[in-house]
């Protein structure tokens, strides 16, 4: 299997130009526009082995980084700016990519504002969101105001969690998933923290770990209708 691997400018509306980096493996049968985390960009170790993993399992990748993030600036954009970088995203993803199931989402910051752009007005064409560690609360701080967006979300939802993530205590996530009803599945890496890493006790390794996030992440979005 060949993978293409190309680098490109992303022009966002009234807020400037960012990197981005398209993942195509042949025969792609889906792209999935991922965003990054809060702390480090769309290049980060993490983010690599999401796209380098989807590839292997067919799956074409979509990654830009947020203007904060190409400036080098400390501060998360305000979220109108990381809704818009969203939109753009998806649009160019989706000219780039013509004829695949198109899916967004990301890791924590990027996979939140993926979805509160959503419940503003439907990213076009996006079959799915995917959270690759939905960042439902402040470390350490449980509470859900963070999901009362996710009401106006009318696609599937994939929350793939680890069980020892900070930023999502399942006690108050498993009530949000379940009052979402069948649009929303929410798949748990035991032992996995934020990033799904896990402790050397739990008997098994960090690959291993990202490795169930890579085929459930695959298979769901297999299953979604066209």
């Amino acid at each position: 299997m060949t993978v293409k691997v190309t680098e490109l400018k992303l022009d966002i509306e009234r807020n400037g130009t960012v990197s981005a980096i398209l993942t195509q493996p042949d025969h792609a049968r889906a792209c999935y526009v991922l965003a990054h985390g809060a702390g480090a960009d769309m290049r980060h170790s993490f983010m690599e082995k999401i796209a380098a993993g989807l590839a292997d399992r067919g799956i074409a990748t979509f990654r830009f980084n947020f203007p904060y993030m190409e400036e080098k600036k400390g501060r998360p954009d305000a979220p109108a700016v990381a809704h818009a970088a969203v939109r753009a995203a998806v649009t160019e993803a989706a000219r780039l990519c013509p004829g695949l199931k198109l899916v967004a989402g990301g890791k924590s910051f990027g996979g939140r504002m993926t979805s509160q752009a959503q419940s503003k007005a439907p990213l076009p064409g996006v079959k799915g969101l995917a959270f690759l560690g939905f960042p439902l609360h402040a470390d350490k701080k449980p509470s859900s105001e963070r999901a009362q967006h996710l009401a106006q979300v009318a696609i599937p939802m994939l929350f793939l969690q680890g069980t020892r993530d900070g930023l999502a205590d399942l006690s108050y996530l498993k009530p949000v998933t379940q009052t979402l009803g069948g649009k929303a599945t929410l798949h748990e890496i035991e032992g996995g923290d934020h990033s799904f890493a896990v402790l050397k006790k739990s008997g098994r390794t960090d690959d291993e770990a990202l490795t169930e996030v890579l085929d459930t992440l695959a298979a769901w979005i297999d299953q979604l209708a066209e």
